[in-house]
């Protein structure tokens, strides 16, 4: 141990004595800036308004000394070792220009620059006639700043005045007091006075002032008040353009469907005709009849004579853009000839071509451990009907197989087939719209696919279904299935499956046929695309019931042996919910704190005693509690690995609690870190005299599973490659008292890590 201490103590003191060797390499005359200081000096404020002013205006410094870490410049130390490179590539070049940084000189700090801006900033924060004085410090090679900040009281707001003139724009301009962000009280911000403008342009624009702007607005300021407060008055200038005191209404119409941006065409109406069509309010010249005109009825949200706003001007453009049909959307307002108070609106809209075809190659890997490639051909019509229908037509084949430690050669080979038929509109017996900025969605899918798992059985699964798909907004989205359909039916089974089925419930399930149909419905939050934000939110909720009218219709009751089928197959009948929360916390750099609750329950009645295999929950895996095999969990204190087969368990469950949270943060380029724990477990809504212990009881905390482990991630942005290696904390099988395993972990013994070492290859974030 001391051994330790004294190389620990000698590598520290080798580090120390190369950072302070960093100003041997300085030019001559230079000195190395090592930052600056800033004292608040002023008596009239509070010690605590002192500090939090130091550290504002810290921030504002200019430039920036090299970076530290305990003391010690480490990039500049890389820079110095790296030395000249001879050539601008290779790796002294890159070590010296990537991850070295170039000493930041004394001489190119500007300290009176500094005073001004520091001087600026407080005045505008309301520290009135402020005074900054500046020096500096050298030591040896080292020159460190020193600025002397003394601000004096912060005035603040005693009255807000807003217009009372009689003009319909300083009328407007008072309509918006009540949400004004200059409230009494305050401390006069001369960024909160910009952010009040900007604020009050918002709300003009959505009154009709097309060509009203922030600029226009003046807020005069009146310090002479005393006690330290100041007077806001707010209004329009007198200087401003005439058009921008009025309110515009919208004229006329124009759509230009086939518009190029290389030939730059604007088709004139009031020339050639051909192919003109007026239809509603809406004038569109589509020569190439391309586009039914209904489209655009239900796209755009002006209508001739309404009242200019930017509310309806943004939705026409988001809507035009999420068509999915158009690569270029243009939009123009110009004041209308026949009228100088209205606009005519212009939409230029560039389609994409509308017949494609898309070849994928795809590295997948899924909660069973399996990890493999697809091959996807899709070719879509984006205007099927010259509505903006959607058409996609894919065919797809794979191969997975499970590397991670579990390859029995039962690999699994995948081919099948979709057709899907998207129109950007409900599509219902009655009228419905939606006032987002999203083209709400009416979607109808069948496909089909053949899984053939090797030297064990195949698979035949059709699905259909038709429902709606509609956004809020960019972080609320839903989709409702008025019904979807699933039928899956066996093939070519195996001597060698059946035999092992034999008296394995769980093994006779995966072979049965099943036929599922009903409504779905999810609905997913999430502000994950705000990447200024600390703090992210994921969160997806879905509930299927299926069966439910049909069992009502016909009277099922399996339990009272009223069986009942559809087309020669017992249908199923359940209801099952399920809830997915996911929290990002960034902290600092690239590190994250990510963390997931996975909360599911399904209940199995009339028609069934269960969920049906396929909709089952599982738990275990690659991107579930990594110190366990996929699948081989649960349920409840049951051990599944206890059950004599070949190959490996498939355990399920009705209700599924899980809990996740991994700190990710950067190593190195592309190679990223990561620390994870893992818990949770499935159980069974009934018992199982098969499954002693699988069942839910208010006893499930003391069967939780618990692991944990240590990543990596290989990011090629277009790829995420995960290795992880897990290992359990808590085993839930094991007799009560003795679950617990952390005294048993090991990592000298090669059979404690035979046994509880998990390996887990796969490709993207697990959560």
């Amino acid at each position: 141990m001391i051994k330790r201490i004294l190389q620990y103590c000698l590598c520290m003191l080798l580090l120390v004595s190369y950072s302070c060797s960093n100003t041997k390499y300085l030019p001559d005359g230079e000195y190395l800036y090592v930052g600056g200081k800033i004292k608040v000096k002023d008596s009239l404020i509070s010690r605590k308004e002192r500090k939090s002013l130091e550290r504002e205006l810290k921030g504002l410094l200019r430039p920036k000394p090299n970076s530290k870490i305990l003391g010690l410049r480490p990039k500049l130390l890389i820079y110095n070792l790296a030395g000249e490179p001879k050539k601008e590539k290779g790796f002294r070049h890159w070590l010296r220009t990537k991850v070295g940084e170039p000493p930041v000189l004394f001489s190119q700090v500007d300290l009176d620059l500094n005073a001004d801006i520091l001087q600026n900033y407080s005045e505008n924060r309301g520290y009135f006639k402020t005074m900054v004085t500046s020096d500096s410090t050298k030591k040896g090679k080292r020159v460190s700043a020193e600025y002397t900040v003394m601000p004096g009281k912060q005035y603040k707001i005693r009255n807000v005045i807003f217009p009372q003139d009689s003009s319909a724009l300083e009328q407007a301009i008072t309509r918006t007091a009540d949400k004004t962000l200059l409230k009494s009280g305050n401390p006069y911000d001369l960024e909160t006075i910009k952010l009040e403008r900007t604020r009050i342009d918002a709300r003009l624009k959505e009154e009709g002032f097309y060509f009203f702007s922030p600029d226009f607005l003046k807020v005069q300021v009146d310090s002479t008040v005393g006690s330290y407060h100041v007077d806001l008055l707010v209004k329009a200038k007198d200087d401003m353009p005439a058009r921008g005191s009025k309110v515009f209404t919208i004229n006329d119409i124009y759509v230009y469907p086939d518009y190029s941006l290389r030939r730059m065409q604007r088709d004139s109406v009031r020339g050639d005709t051909t192919g003109v069509v007026q239809y509603k309010d809406f004038t569109i010249l589509d020569k190439k009849k391309l586009f039914d005109p209904r489209i655009f009825d239900r796209t755009l949200y002006f209508n001739k004579y309404d009242v200019y706003n930017r509310t309806d001007h943004n939705l026409s453009l988001n809507r035009l853009v999420n068509l999915g049909t158009f690569k270029f959307v243009k939009n123009q307002f110009k004041i209308s000839k026949e009228n100088e108070n209205a606009l005519d609106a212009y939409y230029y809209l560039t389609p994409l071509p509308k017949k494609s075809i898309r070849v994928e190659v795809l590295g997948k890997t899924n909660s069973a451990n399996y990890t493999g490639t697809e091959l996807n051909i899709n070719w879509s019509n984006r205007n099927t009907f010259r509505g903006a229908e959607l058409l996609n037509v894919s065919v797809f084949g794979g191969l997975e197989a499970q590397i991670s430690g579990q390859n029995n050669g039962y690999n699994v080979y995948r081919v099948g087939s979709e057709v899907s038929l998207t129109w950007p509109r409900f599509i219902a017996p009655f009228k419905l719209r939606s006032s987002s900025g999203f083209v709400p969605k009416t979607k109808a899918t069948l496909g089909y696919e053949f899984q053939k798992r090797e030297k064990l059985y195949s698979l035949n699964s059709f699905k259909g279904s038709f429902g709606y798909l509609w956004k809020e907004n960019i972080r609320k989205e839903h989709q409702l299935n008025i019904t979807e359909i699933n039928y899956v039916a066996p093939s070519l089974v195996t001597d060698l499956y059946r035999q092992q089925a034999l008296g394995n419930k769980t093994l006779e399930k995966v072979i049965e046929k099943q036929l599922i149909f009903g409504p779905t419905y999810s609905f997913t939050y999430t502000n994950t695309m705000q990447t200024a934000r600390k703090n992210t939110f994921y969160y997806k909720g879905s509930l299927d019931v299926a069966g439910t009218i049909a069992g009502l219709a016909l009277g099922a009751d399996v339990k009272a042996g009223k069986e009942k089928e559809v087309l020669g197959v017992a249908f199923s009948q359940f209801v099952k919910m399920e809830n997915d929360f996911r929290h990002y916390l960034k902290l600092g750099g690239e590190a994250v704190l990510a963390s997931r609750i996975i909360a599911g329950v399904g209940y199995g009645y009339g028609n069934s005693t269960e969920l049906p295999y396929i909709k089952q929950f599982f738990i275990g895996g690659t991107n579930s509690i990594r110190a366990f095999r996929a699948r081989s969990l649960g349920p409840g204190s049951y051990n599944g690995e206890s059950e004599s087969s070949d190959f490996l368990p498939d355990q399920s469950g009705d209700i599924k609690l899980e809990f996740n949270t991994e700190y990710r943060a950067k190593i190195f380029s592309i190679v990223k870190g990561a620390v994870f724990v893992d818990a949770g477990n499935i159980w069974l809504m009934h018992k199982d005299t098969n499954k002693p212990g699988a069942e839910f009881s208010k006893k499930f905390l003391s069967e939780i599973a618990v692991g944990t482990g240590v990543g990596l991630r290989f990011d090629l942005s277009f790829l995420v490659l995960r290795t992880d290696l897990a290992f359990p904390l808590r085993k839930p099988y094991l007799p009560a008292g003795q679950r617990w395993v952390i005294d048993d972990i090991s990592f000298g013994s090669g059979s404690w890590r035979k046994e509880n070492l998990i390996f887990n290859l796969a490709i993207g974030y697990p959560f």
